[in-house]
C-alpha cells in the first residue's frame, strides 16, 4: 500500500499535476495528460516512458 503522504508530495513529471491514486490498479492516474504511472512493489514509476496511456472510457 502506497502511504498517504508520499502520494500528496508526488505531482506528474510531465505537467507537475495532481495524480489521482488507483488503489486496485496499483497506478497514479494523471487526467491531464490521460497518463498511468504504476506501482511496482510500493513504489511509484514516475517515468514518463514506463506509464501507460489512458483511454477515454478508462478514466
Amino acid at each position: 500500500m502506497l502511504d498517504k503522504t508520499l502520494r500528496q508530495l508526488l505531482v506528474c513529471p510531465i505537467c507537475k499535476g495532481e495524480l489521482d491514486y488507483r488503489k486496485k490498479d496499483q497506478e497514479l492516474i494523471c487526467h491531464t495528460d490521460q497518463l498511468a504511472y504504476p506501482i511496482r512493489d510500493d513504489i511509484p514509476v514516475m517515468l514518463s516512458e514506463e506509464a501507460r496511456s489512458l483511454t477515454a472510457d478508462a478514466t
